[in-house]
């Protein structure tokens, strides 16, 4: 009789080795292993042999960089998506891409669960299983870590570790950074050990080493460097004059972002499980990217589209960050925000200093800015007749004046 099967989210690490070869004594059941590769570099190396190694009956690596860049990032930066203020959803908009992915190969696979190693106190076990629910809840969800059996094995590190040498699975782990780090193309995060202190200052010398993506503002060049970005129907689709695919775009402004210091975020932030927690971010490449789609919006878009769609910005975020990537009502946001991109075609230049991304000129073949009729001189168009202001600002006023009408009555 054939075993079930188990398509388990595998990053190699620690929690999930463990996991993995706990999910095949626990369950008896074949266990495939899946890595998206979404831009983690160097972290991918030796991930199938270790798989296969700690007890995986196959391993899939799938490199979704593309897909992820094209159909994930760039639709969340045109609705001008922002967590909070500060947070450009990095970590947040991976999930569903490997929830969808994980869902794929679970059906070919005829596997009856995926699995993840996302804690009972964090986001992402959320948006994995929300994503799941979505595309298919068919698919039975297995997350070990909200499992009594599964924390009684194992309450802490040492025990894992122990587990770990006793099965030869093989597994590096270390005190030497105490915090965890979460890679992908559009940043890396960094949280919990030293940062759980919110006046650990992230900034100070004796960091410098945990950042990968970025240098320090002030160990960036003195010099500073000039980027033109070009769009199309509100994607970037270019850079210099070269056109570029939408992953070219990303690792493109990364290397120029990381150079100049840009893209660093440390915050406070609230989570979906109702708990606050600090992270710290590198977005290098997000950031000038959002800096210069706005900027272009500002010459491109309609004031009342625009005041439409900033109007669901923090519906939207949220919406990404919770989970609900594949929920109608995010779907349903995203048409309007395609709509209201439709004109966001021109060119932005920026430049690059010193953790800075500063406005350096914006064009475009459909601007919506006149000169003629916005200049302080003579305008040689009539289109704007300043006496007209007269009655335009009495009309707006007249409310004003009856409401302190009535304040003053009532005094």
């Amino acid at each position: 009789m054939a075993k079930n099967k188990i398509v388990l989210a595998y990053s190699g690490g620690l929690d999930t080795s463990i996991i993995l070869k706990w999910l095949k004594e626990t369950y008896d059941a074949e266990i495939i292993a899946f890595t998206a590769d979404i831009g983690q570099k160097e972290e991918l190396d030796g991930l199938e042999d270790k798989a296969l190694a700690t007890g995986a009956s196959k391993v899939y690596i799938d490199d979704l960089r593309e897909e992820f860049a094209k159909d994930f990032i760039y639709p969340m930066f045109q609705a001008g998506a922002m967590y909070e203020g500060q947070y450009l959803l990095g970590t947040s908009i991976a999930r569903p891409l490997i929830a969808k992915r994980m869902v794929d190969i679970a059906r070919a696979e005829g596997a009856t669960a995926i699995a993840h190693g996302a804690t009972g106190k964090g986001n992402d076990q959320v948006r994995f299983e929300l994503a799941a629910a979505a595309l298919a809840p068919e698919i039975n969800v297995i997350a070990p870590w909200r499992l009594s059996e599964f924390r009684d094995r194992f309450p802490g590190r040492a025990e894992m570790i122990a587990y770990a040498e006793a099965n030869g699975i093989p597994v590096t782990a270390s005190a030497a950074k105490s915090y965890s780090m979460d890679r992908n193309l559009l940043h890396i995060s960094y949280e919990s050990g030293v940062l759980e202190d919110p006046w650990f200052d992230a900034s100070a010398e004796e960091s410098k080493d945990m950042y990968l993506l970025s240098v320090s503002p002030e160990d960036a060049p003195d010099q500073p460097e000039y980027l033109e970005l070009e769009f199309e129907k509100g994607d970037c689709i270019g850079l210099n004059g070269q056109r570029l695919e939408p992953l070219a775009v990303m690792e493109k402004l990364n290397e120029l972002g990381g150079k100049h210091g840009i893209g660093r975020v440390d915050m406070v932030e609230n989570r979906f499980v109702g708990m606050k927690s600090r992270g710290v971010y590198e977005t290098p490449g997000g950031t000038i990217l959002f800096s210069a789609h706005r900027k272009m919006e500002s010459l491109t878009m309609d004031r009342e589209v625009m005041n439409l769609r900033d109007s669901l910005i923090t519906r939207y975020s949220t919406l990404v960050y919770n989970g609900f990537w594949f929920a109608p009502e995010r779907l349903a946001m995203q048409a309007l925000v395609t709509e209201s991109q439709k004109n966001v075609t021109g060119t932005v230049r920026v430049k690059l200093y010193k953790g800075n991304v500063i406005a350096a000129g914006v064009k475009s073949p459909v601007s919506l800015y006149n000169p003629d009729i916005a200049t302080m001189e003579a305008d040689p168009t009539e289109a704007y007749d300043q006496g007209d202001a007269t009655g335009f600002i009495r009309l707006n006023a007249l409310r004003l004046k009856v409401s302190s009408g009535v304040e003053q009555s009532g005094k």
